[in-house]
């Protein structure tokens, strides 16, 4: 009977029915922290594993019947790592090219020229968990560690049915977000709490993030059908002005990214219920709810640079590969080097298709190339002074396009997937970002010998 109702809902929503089942199973967390707030939050830790372990098995059949072994069997490799191999950098290399081949195989083995949804989602999600796993428990047993590596580390290895609650926790097992270990042993400790010995008061904070998240739900649902993926790659779409191509790019980054936006605010939601999103009182005096969240939203609405979208996007994602990949490489002593590695590791994190690479590629210049303008901006008084005048409303509106229209332009492979598709676009648009690019780095040092005094590019080249 379930089948077919699912059908009828996904027919009548005008969704895949695998899209279906996600939203249905992110939003089956809200009774179930509301169950575990009214009913377990007294009750031992090891009833708490058990909980989370079935309720997330139970949520990961729903979506992906018997493929859930994959996720099973990675926890049990990952345990048993731990246990046999100890604190050690074999440890942790052994766990990341364990957990990152699987995963990659996974990809190889199931991927299609589309975006599915498969058990390689939330198993990318585990990957890291599992990973960062083998780190805090190696940082457990070292010195010298910084305040971040401390409030993570472990002292000694989990237990097996611990991994289990750990990795399949109904508020971040299929869409993140990320959390340590050390944050869910809290959470089953009862220590996640504004009120000492209860349950926390963290109904409306979770109420605002749902009613955040169904608002981006709604304007992807209502907006999203007018700008397919799939209208790229039509004759139509060719045969629009080189204008209207542009303003498509912009405008279906814009909507298609709620896709996300919406499932990370109502995965958190989740997240901030149950106890997991508390992180103390800020400097306000405030009890904040934001340990586990995914975006900052309203910086993602009204920033005009592309780090800005970049730091308010997949936050805890972009903490983790900082925490454990960027910092990890201090050794390298260069940190253009890290940065490659870093994001390098996120494409390949993300899947096997060439458009991740030319989507993170894109990234790394663009941001270079932000960083630079704004160094412009802050040294050169005649601009300085043009940033603060009465023309910064129209430099902002100037700044949005163009912010907007290179994040669809990066963004556009990372959704075509294989080059011939997102080849076919660029064409379309005659590369006009790598273009405009090209030529921002050409004449970047011409206007900084221009509008930059001397004496502060001294000052600049002595720093």
């Amino acid at each position: 009977m379930a089948a077919p109702a699912l059908e009828k809902l996904s027919e009548s929503l005008g969704s895949p029915e695998p899209a279906v089942r996600l939203m249905l199973s992110i939003l089956i967390g809200y009774p179930c922290a509301l169950f575990y707030r009214r009913c377990l939050f007294y009750q031992p830790p090891t009833l708490l594993h058990v909980f989370h372990t079935l309720f997330g098995l139970a949520l990961a059949a729903f979506n992906f019947g018997t493929q859930l072994s994959h996720s099973a069997a990675c926890i049990l490799v990952q345990f048993l790592m731990l246990r046999l191999m100890g604190r050690t950098v074999t440890t942790v290399l052994s766990s990341f090219f364990f957990q990152m081949i699987y995963l990659l195989a996974g990809y190889y083995f199931t991927a299609t020229g589309e975006y599915d949804i498969k058990w390689t989602m939330p198993q990318c999600v585990l990957a890291l968990k599992l990973i960062g796993l083998a780190w805090d428990y190696y940082d457990g047993g070292q010195e010298n560690l910084s305040a971040e590596q401390k409030n993570s580390a472990l002292s000694s290895v989990p237990s097996l049915l611990e991994m289990f609650g750990y990795s399949y926790f109904y508020g971040g097992f299929l869409v993140g977000p990320q959390f340590t270990l050390r944050s869910y042993q809290r959470l089953v400790a009862g220590e996640l709490t504004d009120c000492p010995g209860k349950p926390p008061n963290s109904a409306i904070p979770a109420l605002k993030r749902f009613a955040l998240g169904f608002l981006c739900l709604s304007i992807y649902t209502v907006f999203s059908p007018y700008y397919p993926d799939s209208y790229y790659l039509t004759d139509e779409y060719e045969a629009q002005p080189f204008w209207y191509r542009c303003i498509f790019i912009l405008l279906w980054a814009k909507f298609n990214l709620y896709k996300y936006v919406s499932c990370w605010v109502i995965a958190e939601g989740v997240c901030v219920l149950a106890g997991l999103g508390y992180n103390g009182v800020g400097e306000d005096g405030r009890h904040r709810w934001n340990a586990c969240a995914n975006m900052k939203v309203s910086v993602f609405e009204t920033t005009p640079l592309f780090q800005g979208t970049i730091a308010s996007f997949n936050t805890n994602t972009n903490a983790w590969a900082a925490r454990h990949v960027f910092k990890r490489l201090k050794f390298v002593g260069n940190k253009t080097v890290s940065h490659v590695t870093t994001l390098f590791f996120l494409a390949i994190w993300h899947g096997l298709h060439s458009g991740y690479l030319m989507c993170f590629s894109m990234e790394f210049f663009i941001v270079i190339l932000e960083r630079q303008a704004q160094a412009l901006v802050r040294d050169s008084p005649v601009l300085s002074r043009l940033a603060h005048s009465a023309l910064y409303p129209l430099i902002y509106v100037v700044q949005q396009f163009m912010h907007w229209f290179l994040m669809g332009y990066s963004l556009m492979p990372f959704c075509l997937f294989s080059y011939d598709k997102w080849l076919k676009v660029y064409l379309s648009v005659y590369f006009s970002g790598h273009i405009c690019l090209i030529i921002m780095f050409l004449i970047m040092p011409y206007l900084r010998r221009a509008l930059v005094p001397r004496k502060d590019r001294s000052l600049k080249k002595e720093e």
